[in-house]
């Protein structure tokens, strides 16, 4: 089948990298997976084959009959859930094909390198968080997030809610049609909002991230002046920051305690 290029579809043929992915997603049986773009179906057939319980979004409409004739045992037992439609459009805090209520899930997938920042957001900033992601990514991307002694508001984002391994890198050969650069896999474990005592932290966090790295030119401080007020000098050197560091110098600790200070007067 041809690849569609507006939908980013490069698939992932090898099986030394399939089998990476779905280890790093260290599943037990029963586990919930939900994979983002199974295309032709290669990683959904490591996951099942470990046990889990997969629920996979294509967009590509014609890939349905593919995966629903390929897979038409496991759908039969409903250990596999086929839905057409947009991830970035699906309702995670909904989905479910448990009887006993929503379990927690881990999210599998080889996504479009155009929807890297959307995709993150929805699933780590959403009611229903997945406990484990393992996405296969531009290696670019996977190094900044996890590797990059420098932050950004991409790896802040990421490091907010959990804790990213850059797995292995996978060369681009290892797709058909192969992209133009190399890919990574990355896991993030332990998602969760404990950063965040509450909502107003969690978007004051975000809040000061954006406007301390709105200037790149300019230092922290005087990007952060217009939120902290005339006392900024004092409150970042109580967290440790240096009135000289750029915004890509401060560590996520600090951010965070930064965003508990009640910069509004009361929660």
């Amino acid at each position: 089948m041809e690849k569609k290029k507006s939908l980013g579809q490069h698939f992932l043929h090898s099986k030394h990298y399939l089998a990476k992915i779905a280890d790093a997603a260290e599943l037990a049986a029963g586990d919930l997976v939900l994979e983002v773009g199974p295309g032709e179906g290669a990683l959904t057939r490591e996951l099942l084959a470990r046990g889990a319980t997969v629920v996979a979004v294509e967009k590509d409409r014609r890939l349905i009959p593919v995966l629903k004739e390929k897979f038409s045992k496991e759908i039969g037992e409903e250990k596999l859930h086929i839905v057409e439609g947009d991830i970035l459009r699906f309702a995670i805090a909904k989905f479910d094909v448990s009887k006993d209520g929503p379990l927690g899930y881990k999210v599998a997938a080889n996504i479009p390198y155009y929807i890297t920042g959307a995709l993150l957001k929805k699933l780590l900033t959403g009611a229903r968080q997945p406990m484990q992601m393992v996405l296969l990514l531009q290696k670019e991307v996977a190094e900044r997030i996890a590797c990059s002694k420098k932050e950004s508001i991409l790896s802040l984002s990421v490091k907010a809610y959990g804790d990213p391994t850059y797995v292995c890198t996978v060369p681009r050969g290892a797709f058909a049609p192969p992209p133009a650069v190399d890919s990574a896999v990355l896991v993030i474990k332990n998602i969760s909002r404990a950063h965040f005592a509450t909502a107003k932290q969690e978007e004051r966090f975000f809040a000061l991230v954006r406007a301390g790295f709105a200037k790149k030119r300019k230092l922290l401080a005087r990007n952060l002046e217009p939120m902290l007020g005339k006392n900024y000098s004092h409150i970042l050197q109580n967290i440790g920051i240096s009135e000289k560091a750029r915004a890509e110098d401060v560590h996520l600790e600090q951010w965070v305690r930064l965003s508990a200070i009640d910069l509004a007067g009361g929660d």
